[in-house]
């Protein structure tokens, strides 16, 4: 995997514009001054979560005796269920009832921009190659840079391009983490096999 690919995969997996209404919503109450501070400090705790998991993944997995293919074979349970929520949203919208006041850590930093598929893609990206975590970190960095630059203009973007097109991108989004999900199943287990194997 390229440090290209790879971003491109953390920023699919970050889905930022999927996250501009439910941004603009939890955000809505704040003046706009304070609607900056605060959205900088939740992607900055986002950033620093998973550059967490990505160094760390590794050792916290020899820890728990966890085998890669476990981790890979969760991650992609657990980014299908996304890219189905994403393309067959709940009528209480994806990540369910949003709470009152100004949002710290919770929802915004965690799930919304680092999610369990978002820590577990880390995981598997530090755990199998520990060599390039330089590479891993430079792809992370894009692709939270990426994230970043469309959620501070998340209001720009919805008057822009509109709630339909930003429905159609995140339905979009969520086939192709279907897609990246079935193939992280499909790795963990040939992986299992081939151990298993006498």
């Amino acid at each position: 995997m390229t440090i290209a690919s790879a971003a491109l995969l953390l920023f699919l997996i970050l889905d930022p514009l999927g996250n501009v209404p439910v941004f603009l919503s939890l955000l809505r109450g704040l003046p706009p001054r304070r609607q900056r501070i605060v959205l900088a400090r939740e992607l900055l705790i986002a950033l620093v979560v998973l550059m967490l998991f990505l160094w760390a993944g590794k050792y916290a997995l020899e820890l728990m005796h966890l085998r890669e293919e476990s981790v890979s074979i969760a991650g992609g349970i657990v980014l299908f269920l996304i890219g189905i929520r994403m393309i067959f949203p709940p009528p209480e919208g994806l990540m369910g009832e949003i709470p009152d006041g100004e949002p710290f850590i919770v929802p915004m930093a965690i799930p919304l921009v680092a999610g369990p598929s978002g820590m577990a893609a880390v995981i598997l990206m530090g755990s199998n190659d520990p060599t390039r975590l330089g590479d891993w970190s430079l792809a992370l960095l894009i692709a939270w840079a990426a994230t970043a630059a469309i959620l501070f203009s998340a209001t720009y973007l919805y008057k822009w391009l509109g709630q339909r097109v930003l429905t159609a991108v995140e339905r979009l989004m969520g086939m192709l983490l279907v897609a990246i999900s079935v193939q992280m199943l499909m790795d963990g287990i040939t992986a299992y096999l081939r151990i298993q194997a006498p």
